[in-house]
């Protein structure tokens, strides 16, 4: 794991030092063991004439696997023969088939120079294969490739976004192009490129899609436009072409799945992910999808640590569950009891995440990583077990308001809504919500954190209707909502696409814009803020393909969520274990805004009922002071709301 930064520009003005001083302070957090800078300046020839193309990298190191030689940016100055010349890499993540990649490399004429770093296979499987560099890859990875022959920089993400990368682009088209890359998203607001600046500029519809889903997939700061890149994608910025673009697919299998090659391919995935030169451990909640990695990861490492944390609060405290799991499998294993400041905690994580972010488990999420970090530099979890085998209740949800959402809107959810948000009577009343807004937001509308007529309140619009089609009409803010996070590429969200089921719909949506923007960010930095490295075997790509190449009702046999996957648990784990309710990793964040516990509600209230809540962001303070009220007086659980608008606020008072 890493923090990686860079600058490409091809105006002919060199890179200032400031700049990449800028890039490189603000991702240093990410790599305490290790940094490095490379610069390289070349002279090509275009159809306009020569043109000078300046490029800089900046590189914060973790250090996991060969300390020794692993060091970035890596450059090597020539390959096999003249027409392979330099190649630089800076490289945030792990390729865990770096091994036999390396091995495929050296037969084909290839000399590496380090031992065992896998950074080195990026940098020849470049010259070897170019573009189609990700198709080899196995791992979690954003990294930027340098090849002065072709004066190109090359920049790809992971399949499933469990890395960062960030792109920023001069506004001004009409100038010569400047353009940034970076694992934070602030990571360019040193960086004064001469073009108007607006750093209090926010995006309307960044700020509405915030407010629906409670994450979002850009940002809109100073004289940069910046954005996430999507999960999967790889670009090619050259100075002589046309940037190419490219998404690898999760191609079709020919060997058809069953519940053993299901087994043997979770097993390889937690075996790949158990090399490193530093110590190792897992998570383990207690639940089914870490115990599952838990017991294949002892079969390659006897002496496995593994951690679970104590919670104040029984409702949500695992602990015991943890325990029994690990007596059962024979772990080394410690009950972490982790230090709390809610309120500091909060407001450090938003600094460090560069954005707004409606998710309250970031928190033990981060406490448990600092926790957990001073045992050990690697931890395996359980991430992606939920999307891949079909683990949510909403999933088994999302057909009955699919088929039934007409009827649904005319019971009352007032009252339902009452209750603890654990409650069955609750999660009624959240489905009625639901109801009145599917006709406009489709299957994606299970989730939205407001209402459509709480955002129309919130943002000061009408409330419209909208009469279009399930899953792709008009919000009743009069905003069309981007269901799609890859404009162009498919269809939207919507049930039809998916042979009428809504649960295929909704986990197709969670994969690709739910697991990305919330799940994943949410433990990239929370981890990261620890100097931790977190991987998930279940978002191997092997094990992926497989899954999702399966049809539905064979990973929920009997219609049980999860059935596949429980199947295969109960050969090495306890009934009680197997078949225990999901509690998820979650904290009483209502009432904790209620009772003050930690700060919480003074940090809200002074944020949420402050002169200036939400900075340039203009959203009505009445309609947000009645979320309040109704949460504190326990006419309504606003707890996720309340959050959301607390994270708006501690960052916008950052712009």
């Amino acid at each position: 794991m890493c923090g990686i930064g860079g600058i490409l520009r091809t105006d002919g003005e060199p890179i200032p030092e400031e700049w990449l001083d800028a890039i490189d302070a603000r991702i240093a957090y990410r790599g305490p063991d290790g940094q490095g800078r490379f610069r390289d300046r070349v002279e090509i020839d275009t159809p306009d004439g020569k043109r000078i193309v300046e490029i800089a990298f900046v590189h914060r190191r973790l250090s996991i696997i060969d300390h020794e030689d692993g060091g970035q940016p890596m450059v090597s100055q020539r390959g096999r023969n003249e027409n392979e010349g330099l190649v630089a890499v800076v490289f945030n993540g792990c390729i865990y088939n770096h091994r036999e990649l390396r091995q495929e490399l050296e037969e084909k004429g290839h000399s590496f120079e380090t031992d065992h770093s896998d950074t080195e296979v990026l940098i020849h499987g470049w010259r070897e294969w170019k573009q189609k560099l990700i198709d080899h890859l196995e791992g979690m990875y954003a990294f930027a490739i340098w090849d002065r022959e072709a004066a190109s920089l090359y920049l790809a993400r992971d399949w499933f976004g469990e890395k960062p990368l960030y792109l920023a682009e001069s506004p001004d088209w009409s100038a010569p192009p400047v353009v940034g890359f970076a694992s934070e998203p602030r990571a360019f607001l040193g960086c004064e490129t001469g073009y108007r600046s607006d750093f209090r500029r926010v995006s309307f519809c960044l700020v509405e899609e915030y407010l629906r889903s409670g994450y979002s997939d850009g940002n809109d700061d100073e004289t940069w436009c910046v954005g996430e890149t999507y999960p999967g994608y790889a670009f090619t910025i050259g100075a002589r072409d046309k940037e190419h673009q490219s998404r690898p697919k999760f191609s079709a299998i020919s060997q058809a799945s069953d519940e053993q090659h299901i087994e043997e391919l979770i097993e390889t995935a937690t075996k790949r992910r158990l090399e490193a030169d530093v110590p190792l451990g897992c998570f383990l909640s207690g639940g089914l999808d870490s115990s599952l990695i838990a017991h294949f990861a002892m079969q390659y490492k006897p002496d496995l640590q593994t951690f679970s944390v104590r919670m104040p609060d029984q409702r949500y405290d695992e602990s015991a569950q943890a325990e029994t799991v690990a007596r059962h499998l024979g772990t080394k294993h410690t009950t972490l009891e982790v230090s709390m400041n809610p309120a500091q905690d909060l407001l450090d994580l938003i600094e460090t995440m560069g954005q707004p972010f409606g998710d309250s488990s970031i928190l033990p999420t981060y406490w448990v990583s600092k926790a957990a970090r001073e045992h050990v530099k690697v931890a395996l979890s359980g991430d992606g077990g939920d999307e891949m085998f079909v683990g949510y209740d909403r999933y088994m949800a999302a057909r009955t308001l699919a088929r039934h959402h007409r009827w649904l809107r005319f019971l009352p959810s007032t009252p339902m809504r009452r209750s603890h948000p654990k409650s069955p009577m609750h999660k009624l009343g959240r489905l009625v919500e639901m109801a009145h807004d599917f006709p406009t937001l489709g299957i994606t509308v299970m989730e939205s954190v407001f209402t459509q007529r709480s955002l129309a309140q919130l943002l000061r619009l009408p409330s419209t209707s909208g009469r279009g089609a399930e899953g792709e009409g008009e919000t009743r803010t009069g905003h069309r909502y981007k269901h799609d996070p890859h404009p162009g590429e498919g269809a939207w969200y919507s049930p039809d696409a998916y042979g009428g089921d809504a649960l295929m719909a909704l986990r197709m949506f969670d994969i690709d814009s739910y697991l990305p923007g919330d799940l994943l960010r949410k433990v990239d930095t929370a981890s990261m803020a620890c100097a931790l490295e977190v991987r998930c075997p279940f978002l191997d790509r092997d094990l992926a393909r497989a899954v999702l190449a399966m049809p539905i009702e064979q990973l929920i046999p009997g219609g049980k969520r999860k059935g596949l996957l429980r199947r295969i648990a109960r050969k090495y784990l306890p009934a009680r274990i197997v078949d225990r309710p999901k509690m998820g990793f979650a904290i009483p964040i209502g009432e904790w805004f209620r009772s003050d516990y930690g700060g919480m509600k003074a940090l809200l209230l002074d944020h949420l009922q402050s002169t200036d809540p939400f900075g340039p962001i203009d959203l009505n303070r009445k309609a947000v002071q009645r979320f309040i009220d109704e949460h504190m007086s326990g006419k309504r659980d606003h707890s996720q709301r309340l959050f959301t608008l607390l994270t708006l606020s501690i960052w916008a008072k950052s712009l």
